[in-house]
């Protein structure tokens, strides 16, 4: 494997400088935006008190809509694994029970295919996500064959990238292209101490390995509950699992090329930056979680790793009576900082429910996505409420300045991908 560096270690420095009130930013609706600016070291804080630059929340208004309920069959979607958006405004839409990537321009009238599912050039077997190389290129991340493929936009183009000896690479995380067009690819590995830990494997736009690079290291031990390993790994038979709704420890890769980490445990987001840290912080207020919803996910928790250890009980802390501020960190290429927010959950009928199968439970809890937005220099833009059908995974929205590609899925359950504005109103 390769020697594993730290991207950025954290400082433990001493406040150098006497807090400082930064003056009340007019909001858009005429109230102040109140936050307090100051200087920790190399960290600057910007805990946002009151307001927000919007004023109002934001809303998402539909502009391009691509998939269709019937149609032409390069319309038609089965599960969306992944989107990727180039220079030009095209869209490339990995579908992953198809396994083809179908190419569409800015206005979504499809283009062309460029993959379908096979082990051969221009074929793929599981990819999980897609990307677009600064140069055009094409690449997909393709968890059962170990490699990065190169698949278009020519014939010409198409390669294997192989991942190094021994990477486990994660398939819940997608292709990410750094401004030096690196390509970073989240991968898993067995620390010293035993503990299985995430990393980045950083390939070359060539396909050459680089490197391997570590988020921030923390002091962070996660609510969890102890399950058995199908078989060792690292001299370790058994593994943590998160308990439901409790803090986790969030990152991701900032498009300044640098790490942006949280402990959903307080409102505190770090972005790493050439200069030191930026901290955002922002007060909140927890939601409740009822004794229903409690129940749910211990069930759902307990017949999923019952599925393969049946004899398995609960065996760790309770599901928490209140949600963390904060459930996942998206990077626009803007440089804006998108965090999505736990909410209140209600309980929708599960028109699927199959009562012989004890995974499927008879109700669903659906939770409305919201993101709060903020600039890079920690400067909170306010809330932005997405419509229903909204879906945050597999394939992870992108954000671009007032524009959000993002896929989702009616109550027929037919798959798109949208291109949305995002409108404040100030009336």
């Amino acid at each position: 494997m390769l020697t594993r560096t730290m991207a950025i270690a954290f400082a433990a420095t001493a406040l150098v400088t006497c807090n400082t009130d930064d003056p009340a930013l007019p909001g858009a609706n005429g109230e102040p935006h109140e936050r307090v600016v100051e200087t920790r070291g190399d960290t600057t804080v910007v805990r946002t008190l009151s307001g927000s630059v919007w004023g109002k929340e934001a809303a998402l208004v539909p502009e391009v809509s691509i998939g269709e309920l019937d149609g032409p069959d390069e319309y038609l979607f089965g599960n969306i694994y992944g989107i990727a958006v180039d220079g030009e405004g095209q869209v490339h839409v990995l579908d992953g029970q198809a396994q083809s990537i179908r190419v569409f321009d800015s206005g979504g009238t499809y283009a062309e295919t460029l993959t379908r599912r096979g082990q051969g050039p221009g074929e793929l077997n599981n990819a999980m996500s897609v990307a677009v190389l600064p140069d055009g290129r094409v690449i997909a991340h393709d968890v059962s064959d170990m490699a990065v493929k190169v698949v278009g936009p020519a014939a010409v183009d198409r390669e294997h990238w192989a991942f190094p000896a021994g990477a486990l690479v994660l398939p819940v995380k997608p292709l990410r292209i750094d401004p030096n067009g690196r390509i970073l690819v989240t991968a898993a590995g067995t620390a010293p101490g035993g503990d299985i830990t995430e990393y980045i494997i950083a390939m070359g736009s060539g396909g050459e390995l680089l490197d391997s690079l570590a988020p921030p290291g923390i002091d962070f031990e996660p609510s969890s509950l102890e399950v058995r390993l199908p078989f060792p790994m690292g001299g370790r038979s058994t593994a943590s699992r998160a308990v439901p709704l409790t803090a986790r420890y969030y990152w991701t890769v900032h498009p300044n090329g640098r790490f942006m980490t949280g402990i959903s445990s307080d409102y505190r987001i770090d972005l790493q930056s050439d200069d030191g840290v930026v901290r955002i912080e922002r007060t909140w207020e927890p939601v409740l979680v009822s004794e229903a919803e409690r129940g749910y996910h211990r069930e759902v928790t307990t017949a999923s790793i019952q599925r393969t250890q049946p004899d398995w009980s609960w065996n760790g802390p309770p599901v928490p009576e209140t949600k963390r501020p904060f459930r996942g960190l998206v990077a626009g290429r803007d440089g804006r900082i998108w965090v999505q927010l736990w909410t209140e959950a209600r309980p929708v009928v599960n028109e699927d429910h199959d009562p012989d199968d004890p995974r499927s439970q008879p109700v669903t809890w659906v939770s409305p996505v919201r993101y709060d937005a903020f600039e890079p220099d920690g400067t909170y833009l306010g809330v932005l409420a997405a419509p229903d059908g909204f879906l945050v995974s597999p394939a992870e929205p992108i954000f671009d300045g007032d524009h959000v590609w993002a896929v989702t899925r009616d109550e027929l359950d037919v798959q798109r991908v949208v291109r949305y504005r995002i409108v404040v109103d100030h009336h």
